[in-house]
């Protein structure tokens, strides 16, 4: 692969997952409880299409970073992003509501 053709596609790679990432976040929930410790979360949150997820629920997530924690308390609303992997569901972003 030469230089430009390697500069268009890390381009092409970064607009890919900067969409990605401005589609992210786009669960609307609200935390039941937080577990520091264990690196997880409880939300309550809507349905969560991203997730194939059509009816609310309230589950227990584990957090990527588990630094995300920090930021929030029980009844924060917040809008999260989550990805199914083996062992469950991940919340690999999350900020809170305005």
């Amino acid at each position: 692969m030469n230089r430009i053709t390697g500069i268009a596609a890390a381009t092409m790679m970064a607009l890919t997952l900067g969409v990605a990432a401005a589609q992210g976040a786009d669960i609307n929930g609200e935390v039941k409880k937080i577990d520091e410790g264990a690196g997880k979360i409880t939300l309550k949150h809507g349905p969560a299409k991203s997730l194939g997820m059509e009816e609310p629920m309230t589950m227990v997530y584990r957090v990527r970073d588990p630094a995300l924690l920090k930021q929030l308390k029980v009844g924060d609303k917040v809008k999260f992003d989550a990805q199914e992997g083996d062992g469950g569901y991940t919340v690999t972003a999350i900020q809170k509501a305005n």
